[in-house]
């Protein structure tokens, strides 16, 4: 846009434009009624209120009521209720004479509740997270180690990374962190990493900066350092320092402009070189505009600091808070049981004996699924299960506990059918889970049986306590006999859990197929979106087929959809044309299969598709995908391999060629070698390989 005689650039309106621009203004006498109709409206329309919204967390402060100083209207929060909204902009709102303060919600403090009591039921004491110690070393190298999956704030990969490279040591750190881990200011975080490490390339424009700058290795980081040093250069008032922080993070340039000339007249009356002023302001114009206020970032980093300590003292219960309250998304519950893993940290199903209602951690340190995760069973059953454990110790047996719930209304047959299928009465190991579906010569089902000993058990107690002669005080009610049925298929079993909880819990249908799906493919299903961009590049990728569907095109021909899982995700396999054809025959729920593609682009449009060039069930490749296993060892650690011999013992099953290249240990020179043995190559061999940190690659 043109500027106007005081040099000042016209804003960009219907109103402007016809001033400034003659081709645009003739447009109002144009020969197309639509088009005189529209510039008319849009100049008229311009300017008004579109829509009115609420703040997600903003709240209005003011001596006396708020219809005293302003006008007021409702409107209707995310659930429908109503409430009352002030009818000026959050803009605008202060110059009435109100404040407005942003009150967050947040989820980590629930997470931190609840983490609080998992350490209370496991370790019997309330951890007071407000006066933990802030120079807590344990805390500090999970930072510096970037495994803070899970933390508040900390937990992205390019957070890790950073953190890493930083090698955070004082609370400062994660604040800088906290306010620079943003777009714009990240441009500085290699800056700041290197000045923490090589202390000499700290700098200072002005030395009296270091005052407010020290923290940050000179550089300015938060809103507050653009207030003091404003100050301390050039005597601003508190309130011109919080106008000037203010106008720079909301980018009023015109007001920003309007103080410059008073920044550099006072700081070059305190004696300060005016081109390094200059310098001094354009860089808070540059960063000010996404500078991070710190008092906002010092509660972050506070809240987050809290969540790395929990994780490095009680990693069990913090991450057991963590999976109650991401239950329902079973993407993130496998992602944090992977996390769990590589914490050395098991996570196990339900258990009567263990599990409370929501996820919670043992006394081994393992983190037990919650009962009140297990579909069916309603949440009366689960409190009174719990509250009879707490009161007076586990249940020894299916009979012991059957006798000691009362609530049988709510712990009735299809509650204790849905706990036996979820695992959650394994611990009882006398009676198998299929024990519970057999039917005896009557047609019964062992459950119903089982509630009916309960009923009767209840019933003779009753009687008993009523009894004014009572013989014992032991209740001899005849215990069924236990049966002892075939066993169900691992995918029978497996499908079922997953029913009920959601996740497989005692295994996956796909580990007998580990190293195909490992090794034998390139591609996992959760990287299949990012894939597409490679065209014309081999696809990889196997997993169970957990549903299948035929449908018919406008055009009267069939296609079909095989959804596909795998240890990752899920992917949608759509079968058009001839592939429809020649592969709709593994459209088999259950099935695992390996299929090899590309992603191409259409040949009359630009949208990608994967061709299928073949699909092969993995029980045919099971065990001839993979043929070498190479070892790669410095030379000072091959003596350390002698482990392998015991492991190359001990089964016979899929050995492959094993080899070897040995490096000296600055990698410079190597050379290759092949064992005579073959080796079994199976999971066994492979964690024993990671266990002992070796390098390998199999194909």
């Amino acid at each position: 846009m043109p500027a106007d005689e005081n040099g000042k650039k016209y804003k960009v309106t219907i109103k402007n434009c016809l001033k400034c621009f003659p081709d645009f203004s003739a447009e109002l006498n144009s020969s197309d009624p639509l088009v005189r109709e529209t510039i008319k409206y849009a100049e008229k329309l311009e300017g008004n209120v579109r829509s009115t919204g609420v703040h997600a967390c903003g709240v209005i402060i003011g001596r006396d009521d708020i219809t005293d100083w302003v006008p007021v209207s409702t409107a209707a929060d995310k659930d429908g209720n109503k409430m009352l909204v002030t009818q000026y902009e959050g803009s605008v709102i202060e110059s009435t004479g109100l404040i407005k303060m942003d009150f967050l919600g947040l989820k980590t403090l629930s997470i931190i509740k609840d983490a609080i009591e998992n350490i209370k039921q496991t370790h019997g004491f309330e951890l007071d997270i407000d006066h933990i110690d802030i120079d807590d070393p344990k805390t500090y190298k999970l930072y510096c180690e970037g495994r803070t999956t899970g933390t508040f704030q900390f937990e992205s990969a390019g957070m890790q990374k950073y953190l890493i490279e930083l090698q955070p040591s004082t609370f400062e750190d994660l604040i800088a962190m906290n306010a620079l881990y943003r777009p714009g200011p990240m441009d500085y975080i290699p800056d700041f990493i290197k000045r923490k490490h090589n202390p000499s390339l700290i700098t200072y424009d002005i030395p009296i900066m270091e005052k407010y700058l020290k923290d940050t290795y000179g550089i300015t980081v938060y809103q507050e350092q653009v207030m003091l040093l404003s100050r301390l250069l050039a005597n601003f008032t508190r309130g011109e320092s919080d106008a000037l922080r203010k106008a720079m993070g909301k980018k009023k340039k015109d007001i920003v402009d309007q103080m410059k000339p008073k920044f550099i007249e006072q700081g070059k009356a305190n004696g300060h070189d005016p081109d390094i002023l200059e310098k001094i302001w354009s860089d808070w114009e540059k960063f000010a505009s996404y500078a991070f206020n710190k008092s906002h970032a010092t509660c972050y980093s506070w809240v987050a600091y809290q969540t790395g300590y929990m994780k490095a003292h009680y990693p069990a219960e913090f991450m057991a808070a963590i999976m109650t309250r991401r239950k329902n998304d079973i993407k993130e519950i496998t992602k944090l049981m992977d996390e769990c893993k590589s914490m050395g940290i098991a996570t196990l199903g339900p258990d009567i004996n263990e599990s409370f209602a929501n996820f919670g951690a043992n006394k081994k340190g393992e983190i037990r699924f919650g009962l009140a995760a297990i579909k069916g069973v309603p949440t009366a059953a689960v409190e009174a299960v719990i509250k009879e454990r707490t009161d007076n110790g586990p249940f020894t047996s299916i009979f012991d506990l059957l006798e000691r719930i009362d609530d049988l209304k709510s712990f009735n047959r299809k509650a204790l059918e849905c706990f036996a299928i979820a695992g959650a009465l394994d611990c009882f190991s006398n009676v198998s889970r299929e024990a519970y579906f057999h039917e005896n010569d009557k047609g019964q089902r062992f459950s119903d049986v089982l509630i009916r000993y309960a009923q009767n058990y209840r019933q003779a107690k009753f009687d008993a306590e009523e009894s004014l002669f009572p013989d014992s005080d032991e209740i001899k009610i005849a215990k069924p006999e236990i049966p002892t049925p075939e066993k169900w298929s691992d995918l029978f079993r497996l499908n079922q859990e997953k029913e009920l909880v959601g996740i497989y819990l005692s295994a996956h249908p796909l580990d007998q197929f580990y190293l195909e799906l490992t090794y034998g493919c390139n591609t996992r299903l959760a990287d299949m979106e990012m894939k597409a961009s490679d065209l014309n590049q081999e696809v990889t990728f196997g997993g169970l087929i957990t549903s299948y569907e035929e449908k018919e095109a406008r055009s009267g021909n069939k296609y079909g959809k095989i959804v596909i899982e795998d240890y990752t995700g899920k992917y949608d396999l759509m079968l058009f044309g001839n592939n429809y054809i020649e592969y709709n025959k593994f459209g088999i729920k259950g099935l695992a299969i390996m299929v090899k593609g590309v992603f191409r682009k259409g040949r009359f449009n630009d949208r990608i598709s994967f061709n299928i060039a073949s699909i092969t069930p993995l029980d045919e490749v099971k065990g001839k995908l993979l043929s070498n296993l190479t070892i790669q060892v410095p030379e000072d650690r091959f003596a350390d391999l002698s482990p392998l011999k015991e492991t190359m013992t001990e089964s016979t099953e899929n050995r492959c060629n094993l080899n070897f290249r040995i490096f000296t240990n600055d990698r410079k020179h190597y050379v290759d070698m092949r064992s005579q043995y073959k080796i079994p190559i199976n999971k066994q061999v492979l964690k024993k390989l990671e266990s002992m940190e070796m390098e390998f690659s199999i194909n």
